[in-house]
C-alpha cells in the first residue's frame, strides 16, 4: 500500500482490511481478550497512517511517527474465534501536532458492533522524542481527510466518559 494519498479522500469512514481473530487472542472466557481489541484497532489505525503518508517509510525517510496520548475503549458485543473484523475509522478533528479518531470494530459480514475505540494521537520528532508539528505536505492531506469525514454522519459515543450512572 503506497504511504501517498493519490486522490481525494471520500466522504465516509476509513474502512480497513478485514481481520481475522488469531487463536492465542482467545481468552479463558471463551472470547477475543481485551487486549486484543487494541491492537485490532492499532492495525486499522496504522492502515490509515499510511494513506496519510505516515507509515514505517515516513519515519524512516522523515523521522516523524505518532503516539497515542488518549484512548477510550467500549466492549459492546463480543467477538470469537472464527469472527471476521473490519474496523471503520473517523478522523474527527486535527491541528498542527494532534489527531482525534474514533473507531468501530465491525463484525465484517454480519455488521454488528463489536467495540468503539476513541483516540488522541500526537505527531512526534523521532530524533527529539517530542511531539511536533506535521510537515505541510501531511497536514495537507489531515485537513482533506478531516473535512471528508466531516459530512459523514457522527457515531454514536464519541466523547463518552468513564463513570458510574447517577442514581436518581
Amino acid at each position: 500500500m503506497p504511504e501517498t494519498a493519490a486522490s481525494a479522500p471520500n466522504a465516509e469512514p476509513f474502512r480497513a482490511s478485514i481481520m481475522q481473530i488469531e487463536p492465542q487472542w482467545i481468552d479463558y472466557n471463551g472470547h477475543l481478550n481485551m487486549a486484543y481489541y487494541n491492537v485490532m484497532f492499532d492495525r486499522a489505525i496504522d492502515q490509515m497512517w499510511l494513506q496519510l503518508g505516515m507509515g514505517p517509510a515516513y519515519m524512516k525517510e522523515r523521522g516523524g511517527s505518532s503516539f497515542t496520548a488518549e484512548c477510550h475503549v467500549r466492549y459492546l458485543r463480543e467477538i470469537h474465534l472464527g469472527d471476521p473484523v473490519q474496523i471503520f475509522v473517523w478522523l474527527l478533528e486535527a491541528d498542527d501536532k494532534r489527531i482525534h479518531t474514533f473507531e468501530e470494530m465491525r463484525h465484517a459480514t454480519e455488521g454488528w458492533l463489536s467495540a468503539t475505540s476513541e483516540n488522541m494521537s500526537l505527531h512526534m520528532d523521532m530524533k527529539a522524542r517530542r511531539v511536533a508539528p506535521f510537515p505541510p505536505d501531511i497536514q495537507q492531506r489531515i485537513a482533506a481527510v478531516t473535512e471528508a469525514h466531516s459530512a459523514v454522519p457522527r457515531p454514536e459515543g464519541i466523547g463518552r466518559s468513564v463513570a458510574m450512572p447517577s442514581r436518581r
